[in-house]
């Protein structure tokens, strides 16, 4: 198996729509009562890095703007959807975002910490940006659905993305799509590695 990988550089709308379409197939576990956030967190500390993601209910209207809905992490086999509009920013939570020995991974996180920070204070650590990483191997590509394409070689759906997060009920769809978010960044972080 060759050491060696090189990934092409940027890729077009027209090459991403002809690659097959994926998503997550592991276990979801959805996570919306406080008292189910300590036992996700006893198994998401055992990792040494972890998809991340957030989603925020859309705004339509200039200068609004929603709290996080959801905060997303995953495992290799499994994601944690977590609804910290239900939940609230609790300590394990906290104690997870400032956690160094736990890369969070994923795809123009800077916006996703300064929301949480406007949830509750804290200090990030071990917030990893896959595009640095990327960049090392000359890829040019920002946004997740390119570099999944270029280095996954799948295309990823974005049509749940301006739902509704804070809709009492999240419906397959937009479990499905944020699940896939934070799975892909781990899966590409992955391979980068390799």
């Amino acid at each position: 198996m060759p050491t060696d990988r090189h990934f092409k550089a940027t890729i077009t709308s027209e090459e991403i729509n002809e690659l097959p379409l994926r998503a997550f197939e592991g276990k979801i576990d959805l996570i919306s009562e406080e008292g189910q956030v300590k036992k996700a967190f006893d198994e998401i500390h055992k990792e040494r890095a972890v998809g991340f993601d957030t989603e925020t209910r859309p705004v339509f209207v200039r200068g609004q703007q929603h709290p996080v809905a959801l905060m997303q992490v995953a495992l290799h086999h499994k994601v944690f959807l977590i609804r910290l509009n239900q939940t609230g920013m609790t300590p394990e939570v906290i104690h997870f975002l400032q956690n160094e020995k736990i890369l969070k991974v994923g795809v123009a996180l800077r916006d996703d910490i300064k929301a949480l920070q406007r949830l509750k204070r804290f200090k990030p650590a071990g917030i990893f940006e896959l595009t640095e990483l990327s960049r090392k191997s000359n890829i040019e590509a920002e946004g997740l659905k390119k570099l999944a394409a270029l280095i996954l070689g799948f295309r990823i759906s974005k049509s749940a993305q301006t739902s509704n997060w804070e809709a009492d009920q999240l419906s397959e769809k937009q479990l499905l799509y944020a699940a896939t978010d934070a799975w892909v960044c781990l899966e590409i972080y992955r391979k980068l590695l390799e």
